[in-house]
């Protein structure tokens, strides 16, 4: 890992194979950003696996209630909840879902994105407009592109922990 121009808003995710680096987007979704930032400094996302990982689509994680802890892991909840927080509203932007960049995962209702996110394993310009994009990979693509495939994987990967660069 290399020393980051902006460390407070940008994400380690540490997988079994390596960190992946995230530059987070403030300016363009702050309380999502904030939030993403918050949940890693309680360790909310440390052990959460990635419950829906699609070929050439996606990754998905950030099922804190129902995706980690691999004890007792029940996969046909994993995907299905958020944190105790509230749910946030949407922050859409004119910034293209292309490949690397984080976004919002929610339900129908576009206003309740909480602490599942999805990273894009290509241009996925169809989400353009109806998912809040507030991070982009800055390192370690190439462990994300490693990622078990499956809704869910047979053997999940999981993110060892996540951490705020500047805490790090």
């Amino acid at each position: 890992m290399t020393d980051f121009e902006d460390p407070e808003n940008t994400i380690l995710i540490e997988l079994q194979q390596g960190t992946v680096a995230v530059r987070l987007m403030p300016d363009i979704a702050p309380a999502h950003s904030e939030r993403m930032k918050e949940l890693a400094r309680n360790g909310a996302y440390d052990g959460v696996i990635f419950h829906r990982v699609i070929e050439g689509f996606m990754a998905q994680t950030g099922d804190v209630e129902h995706g980690c802890h691999g004890d007792g892991l029940d996969l046909r909840k994993a995907g299905t909840g958020g944190s105790s927080l509230p749910d946030l509203p949407a922050e859409f932007s004119r910034i293209p879902h292309d490949r690397g960049t984080l976004g919002a995962a929610r339900s129908q209702n576009p206003n309740s994105a909480n602490s599942q996110f999805f990273i894009n394993f290509s241009d996925n310009h169809f989400l353009d407009g109806q998912y809040t994009v507030y991070g982009r990979v800055i390192e370690g693509m190439e462990l994300v592109d490693a990622i078990p495939r499956g809704e869910p994987p047979a053997k999940p990967g999981r993110m060892i922990s996540v951490k705020v660069a500047k805490d790090a």
